[in-house]
């Protein structure tokens, strides 16, 4: 099942926090308080901090249709947009959400296949992301790519302080 990768500009700003916020409440709804999760949505998903990221010439959005629908999106930064490490020779993955109702098709993967493809197009030698500690699907997912765990940095979730790894996988 191949995926539809388009990559986003300003004309999907409803789309794009539709499904940002969607994927981030189906992923974390269940191991937040409601307080937390939409606190968080407001500062992170808001229409005004998506438009300024979509507008943000070293971030970049892609949706990923199937079949004329819309399964899931992926955000990708270059320095300095990066949210850590800002180094010139690394793609942050910031964001690389599926659907809950077309999880575990294979989407997912051809996303990640996405971003090694700019970074390679980039020249760049690594790609690097975080991702929930408690996230132990995600971090398998990583780790059966070859992403290794390098440094871990906290995230708030709301007044929730969590920790992220860091993880990362080197381009040859």
């Amino acid at each position: 099942m191949k995926l539809f990768i388009k990559q986003s500009d300003i004309n999907d700003l409803d789309v794009l926090r539709d499904i940002a916020v969607t994927t981030f409440k189906d992923t974390f709804a269940a191991v937040n308080t409601a307080d937390d999760l939409n606190e968080y949505i407001e500062k992170s998903l808001s229409h005004k901090q998506i438009e300024r990221e979509l507008l943000n010439a070293h971030s970049t959005f892609y949706l990923a249709y199937w079949e004329n629908k819309l399964v899931g999106y992926l955000k990708v930064n270059l320095t300095p947009a990066q949210t850590d490490i800002n180094d010139k020779e690394s793609l942050e993955l910031e964001r690389i959400y599926i659907l809950k109702q077309f999880q575990g098709r294979g989407f997912g993967p051809q996303l990640l296949e996405k971003a090694i493809r700019i970074a390679n197009e980039h020249n760049l030698k690594y790609i690097w992301l975080g991702v929930w500690e408690k996230n132990a699907r995600a971090i398998h997912v990583y780790e059966k790519r070859g992403f290794v765990k390098f440094k871990a940095h906290t995230f708030w979730l709301g007044k929730d302080k969590q920790t992220d790894d860091l993880m990362r996988l080197e381009l040859t």
